[in-house]
């Protein structure tokens, strides 16, 4: 992985901790959760101005990834309604990077190198560890990590396809793009149906996460799928799962979230699989 996709990135897990700690923290995770996919909207449509669209191609893969993240939305929601987010995050995020290594050595002739492999694999512990520790009220939920541990799931899936799409595709940014309008379409068709009054508080009580949380998870996913096609994607998404650490600090400083010793022993060992992985070679 070169600096400059390494750099990229961590941006990324910056801004995708943000917007998951916006989500998060509101009194309606549901509405939270809203503006920030239709949020994308915009920035979506701006970014395709500019871009290419993808080709006939990556069609199959649009609609893969459109499945996908909408699984990881809505039990991203339900997680967050009951457990902490420094204690949903890390596990939901943790076991991505180790299925989408899996996967990319076992099925798609991907070779990491030992360093790597170790890389990957530090920073898969060091996220799940995390998800080990108690909840803000001391008490283990293990409701909460079961929902945590399907979402990662979604999240290895959806990686996955959107890496192989975004190279079939031509363009990372247009792909995402397209992908993203189509997500808010589908997750606004659910919330007719499920909650039909979120979408008249959007305008309202959501104008603020819409605007900066749907921004940055805008930026930050499209920073991940360009990543994709520079780099393994096994590797940029062991990377970008160092949001936990970013997450974690923002859970403790702005959302006065219990820290252990824990929580910090894990936050190390998951910057260890970082630094090595920015100096492993294949």
């Amino acid at each position: 992985m070169t600096t400059p996709v390494i750099l990229a990135v961590l941006l990324a897990a910056v801004l995708h901790a943000s917007w998951n700690a916006m989500a998060k923290g509101g009194k309606d995770k549901t509405l939270s959760m809203a503006a920030v996919i239709i949020g994308h909207s915009p920035f979506a449509l701006v970014a395709l101005c500019f871009v290419p669209l993808p080709t006939v191609a990556s069609l199959p893969y649009l609609a893969g990834g459109m499945v996908l993240h909408f699984g990881y939305q809505v039990f991203l929601i339900n997680s967050y309604k009951i457990g902490d987010l420094t204690q949903v995050y890390p596990i939901a995020r943790g076991i991505a990077p180790l299925i989408v290594a899996a996967v990319s050595v076992l099925f798609l002739n991907v070779h990491l190198g030992g360093a790597e492999t170790l890389a990957v694999l530090l920073i898969g512990i060091g996220i799940l560890s995390l998800g080990l520790v108690r909840g803000q009220n001391g008490a283990r939920n293990p409701k909460a990590a079961a929902l945590a541990v399907v979402t990662g799931c979604f999240i290895a899936g959806y990686s996955l396809v959107d890496g192989m799409g975004a190279r079939v595709a031509g363009t990372a940014v247009g792909f995402y793009s397209v992908l993203a309008l189509l997500n808010a379409v589908v997750f606004a068709i659910y919330l007719r149906w499920q909650r039909p009054g979120v979408l008249s508080r959007l305008p309202t009580e959501g104008a603020r996460t819409f605007v900066l949380g749907g921004f940055a998870s805008f930026a930050a996913y499209s920073l991940v799928v360009w990543g994709f096609t520079q780099a393994p994607i096994a590797l940029v998404t062991a990377l970008r799962e160092t949001s936990i650490i970013f997450a974690l600090l923002i859970g403790v400083f702005f959302m006065k979230e219990r820290l252990d010793l824990a929580k910090v022993a894990s936050t190390f060992v998951t910057l260890a699989g970082a630094i090595l992985l920015r100096f492993a070679k294949s």
